[in-house]
Protein backbone atom coordinates (compact mmCIF):
# COMPACT_ATOMS: atom_id res chain seq x y z
CA UNK A 1 0.00 0.00 0.00
CA UNK A 2 1.21 3.50 -0.62
CA UNK A 3 2.01 5.53 2.29
CA UNK A 4 -0.96 7.78 1.45
CA UNK A 5 -3.41 5.08 1.82
CA UNK A 6 -1.71 3.35 4.97
CA UNK A 7 -2.00 6.82 6.72
CA UNK A 8 -5.75 6.83 5.95
CA UNK A 9 -6.09 3.26 6.85
CA UNK A 10 -4.45 3.89 10.16
CA UNK A 11 -6.25 6.70 11.18
CA UNK A 12 -9.75 4.65 10.21
CA UNK A 13 -8.21 1.68 11.95
CA UNK A 14 -8.14 3.75 15.10
CA UNK A 15 -12.12 4.20 14.93
CA UNK A 16 -12.94 0.64 16.05
CA UNK A 17 -16.74 -0.11 14.25
CA UNK A 18 -16.75 3.55 12.68
CA UNK A 19 -13.41 3.14 11.20
CA UNK A 20 -14.51 -0.51 9.60
CA UNK A 21 -17.40 0.99 8.17
CA UNK A 22 -15.96 3.47 6.08
CA UNK A 23 -12.83 1.87 4.93
CA UNK A 24 -14.99 0.10 3.23
CA UNK A 25 -17.03 3.01 2.18
CA UNK A 26 -14.21 4.72 0.68
CA UNK A 27 -12.89 1.25 -1.15
CA UNK A 28 -9.34 2.76 -1.64
CA UNK A 29 -8.19 -0.54 0.47
CA UNK A 30 -9.18 -3.73 -0.55
CA UNK A 31 -12.49 -5.28 1.51
CA UNK A 32 -9.73 -8.14 2.15
CA UNK A 33 -7.80 -6.31 3.99
CA UNK A 34 -9.87 -3.94 6.29
CA UNK A 35 -12.12 -7.11 7.25
CA UNK A 36 -9.03 -9.03 8.11
CA UNK A 37 -7.73 -6.23 9.91
CA UNK A 38 -11.11 -6.32 12.18
CA UNK A 39 -10.54 -9.53 12.60
CA UNK A 40 -7.27 -8.69 14.23
CA UNK A 41 -9.29 -6.08 16.38
CA UNK A 42 -11.55 -8.95 17.50
CA UNK A 43 -8.66 -11.34 18.19
CA UNK A 44 -7.52 -8.30 21.11
CA UNK A 45 -11.24 -7.52 22.25
CA UNK A 46 -11.20 -4.32 20.92
CA UNK A 47 -14.04 -5.22 19.08
CA UNK A 48 -16.99 -8.06 18.83
CA UNK A 49 -17.46 -10.28 16.25
CA UNK A 50 -20.84 -9.65 15.63
CA UNK A 51 -20.25 -5.90 15.52
CA UNK A 52 -17.08 -6.30 13.18
CA UNK A 53 -19.61 -8.29 10.74
CA UNK A 54 -22.06 -5.24 11.63
CA UNK A 55 -19.62 -2.35 10.57
CA UNK A 56 -18.19 -4.39 7.48
CA UNK A 57 -21.79 -5.03 6.09
CA UNK A 58 -23.16 -1.85 6.39
CA UNK A 59 -19.56 -0.07 5.04
CA UNK A 60 -19.53 -2.72 2.07
CA UNK A 61 -23.10 -2.17 1.29
CA UNK A 62 -22.85 1.46 1.51
CA UNK A 63 -20.34 1.38 -0.86
CA UNK A 64 -21.97 -0.37 -3.25
CA UNK A 65 -24.95 1.85 -3.45
CA UNK A 66 -22.66 4.81 -4.22
CA UNK A 67 -21.41 2.76 -7.73
CA UNK A 68 -25.01 2.11 -7.99
CA UNK A 69 -26.02 5.61 -7.87
CA UNK A 70 -23.25 6.78 -9.83
CA UNK A 71 -24.79 4.16 -12.60
CA UNK A 72 -28.27 5.72 -11.78
CA UNK A 73 -27.49 9.06 -11.97
CA UNK A 74 -24.07 9.88 -13.87
CA UNK A 75 -24.55 7.11 -16.64
CA UNK A 76 -22.13 5.60 -18.33
CA UNK A 77 -20.51 9.12 -20.49
CA UNK A 78 -19.99 9.78 -17.10
CA UNK A 79 -18.05 7.10 -15.69
CA UNK A 80 -16.46 6.71 -19.23
CA UNK A 81 -15.22 10.23 -18.86
CA UNK A 82 -14.41 10.02 -14.68
CA UNK A 83 -14.39 6.46 -13.86
CA UNK A 84 -10.65 6.48 -14.05
CA UNK A 85 -10.34 9.25 -11.29
CA UNK A 86 -12.78 7.14 -9.36
CA UNK A 87 -10.63 3.61 -9.51
CA UNK A 88 -13.37 2.15 -11.99
CA UNK A 89 -11.42 -0.02 -14.67
CA UNK A 90 -13.36 0.14 -17.85
CA UNK A 91 -12.63 -3.59 -19.03
CA UNK A 92 -14.12 -5.12 -15.42
CA UNK A 93 -17.19 -1.99 -15.86
CA UNK A 94 -17.74 -3.38 -19.93
CA UNK A 95 -17.77 -7.02 -18.35
CA UNK A 96 -20.28 -6.38 -15.76
CA UNK A 97 -22.42 -4.83 -17.84
CA UNK A 98 -22.91 -7.37 -20.42
CA UNK A 99 -23.26 -9.98 -17.60
CA UNK A 100 -26.10 -7.70 -15.99
CA UNK A 101 -27.93 -7.20 -19.86
CA UNK A 102 -27.80 -10.38 -20.55
CA UNK A 103 -28.66 -12.39 -17.23
CA UNK A 104 -31.17 -9.73 -15.26
CA UNK A 105 -30.70 -8.51 -11.76
CA UNK A 106 -30.21 -12.13 -9.61
CA UNK A 107 -26.03 -11.58 -10.70
CA UNK A 108 -26.35 -8.72 -8.41
CA UNK A 109 -25.34 -11.62 -5.26
CA UNK A 110 -23.48 -14.31 -7.20
CA UNK A 111 -21.21 -11.55 -8.75
CA UNK A 112 -20.16 -10.74 -5.67
CA UNK A 113 -17.82 -13.54 -5.11
CA UNK A 114 -16.55 -13.29 -8.52
CA UNK A 115 -13.00 -11.58 -9.38
CA UNK A 116 -12.75 -8.85 -11.77
CA UNK A 117 -17.13 -8.23 -11.96
CA UNK A 118 -16.96 -7.88 -8.21
CA UNK A 119 -17.08 -4.45 -7.65
CA UNK A 120 -18.18 -3.36 -11.34
CA UNK A 121 -21.78 -5.25 -11.23
CA UNK A 122 -23.36 -2.17 -9.22
CA UNK A 123 -22.70 -0.09 -11.81
CA UNK A 124 -25.01 -1.25 -14.38
CA UNK A 125 -27.49 -2.41 -11.91
CA UNK A 126 -28.05 1.35 -11.62
CA UNK A 127 -27.80 2.23 -15.36
CA UNK A 128 -30.51 -0.36 -15.92
CA UNK A 129 -32.52 1.53 -12.78
CA UNK A 130 -32.65 -1.88 -10.93
CA UNK A 131 -35.31 -1.29 -8.16
CA UNK A 132 -33.36 -0.03 -5.08
CA UNK A 133 -34.31 -2.14 -2.63
CA UNK A 134 -33.99 -5.35 -4.45
CA UNK A 135 -30.71 -4.18 -5.19
CA UNK A 136 -29.93 -3.42 -1.34
CA UNK A 137 -31.19 -6.85 -0.44
CA UNK A 138 -29.25 -8.99 -2.78
CA UNK A 139 -25.80 -6.64 -2.09
CA UNK A 140 -26.43 -6.92 1.91
CA UNK A 141 -27.35 -11.36 1.39
CA UNK A 142 -23.76 -11.37 -0.35
CA UNK A 143 -22.19 -8.94 1.60
CA UNK A 144 -22.60 -10.78 5.77
CA UNK A 145 -21.16 -14.09 4.31
CA UNK A 146 -18.11 -12.14 3.01
CA UNK A 147 -17.66 -9.76 5.80
CA UNK A 148 -17.99 -13.34 8.36
CA UNK A 149 -15.55 -14.76 6.18
CA UNK A 150 -12.40 -12.81 6.14
CA UNK A 151 -13.58 -11.21 9.23
CA UNK A 152 -13.37 -14.99 10.84
CA UNK A 153 -9.53 -15.29 8.88
CA UNK A 154 -8.16 -12.06 10.67
CA UNK A 155 -8.92 -13.03 14.28
CA UNK A 156 -7.44 -16.53 13.59
CA UNK A 157 -4.41 -14.96 12.34
CA UNK A 158 -4.08 -12.35 14.80
CA UNK A 159 -0.66 -10.35 14.16
CA UNK A 160 -0.20 -12.10 11.00
CA UNK A 161 -3.84 -10.43 9.57
CA UNK A 162 -1.42 -9.21 6.42
CA UNK A 163 -0.74 -12.44 5.11
CA UNK A 164 -4.41 -12.79 4.47
CA UNK A 165 -4.51 -12.94 0.37
CA UNK A 166 -2.19 -15.58 0.73
CA UNK A 167 -4.09 -17.43 3.72
CA UNK A 168 -7.01 -16.66 2.35
CA UNK A 169 -6.51 -18.63 -1.31
CA UNK A 170 -7.02 -22.12 -0.54
CA UNK A 171 -10.56 -20.83 1.16
CA UNK A 172 -11.88 -18.86 -2.12
CA UNK A 173 -11.23 -20.96 -4.81
CA UNK A 174 -14.19 -22.72 -3.46
CA UNK A 175 -16.16 -20.18 -2.93
CA UNK A 176 -15.49 -18.94 -6.12
CA UNK A 177 -15.99 -22.17 -7.77
CA UNK A 178 -19.45 -22.24 -6.24
CA UNK A 179 -20.39 -18.78 -6.80
CA UNK A 180 -19.69 -19.95 -10.66
CA UNK A 181 -21.59 -22.29 -10.30
CA UNK A 182 -25.01 -20.66 -8.94
CA UNK A 183 -23.98 -18.15 -11.53
CA UNK A 184 -24.57 -20.92 -14.19
CA UNK A 185 -27.65 -22.31 -13.50
CA UNK A 186 -29.32 -19.02 -12.72
CA UNK A 187 -27.71 -17.85 -16.32
CA UNK A 188 -29.58 -21.22 -17.47
CA UNK A 189 -32.68 -21.00 -15.75
CA UNK A 190 -33.09 -17.20 -17.26
CA UNK A 191 -32.51 -18.75 -20.79
CA UNK A 192 -34.84 -21.52 -20.68
CA UNK A 193 -37.68 -18.92 -19.13
CA UNK A 194 -37.38 -16.81 -21.85
CA UNK A 195 -37.44 -19.51 -24.72
CA UNK A 196 -40.15 -21.03 -22.85
CA UNK A 197 -42.14 -17.34 -23.05
CA UNK A 198 -41.23 -17.42 -26.58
Amino acid sequence: MHDLIQSIFAFLADLGYIGIALALMIEVIPSEIVLAYAGYLVSRGEVSFVGAVIAGTIGGTIAQLFLYWMGLYGGRPFLDKYGKYLLINKKHLDLAEEWFKKYGPGVIFTARFIPVVRHAISIPAGIAKMSWSKFTIYTVCAVIPWSIFFVFLGERLGNHWQQIDEIAQPYLRPVIAIAVAATIVYIAFQVYRRRKNR
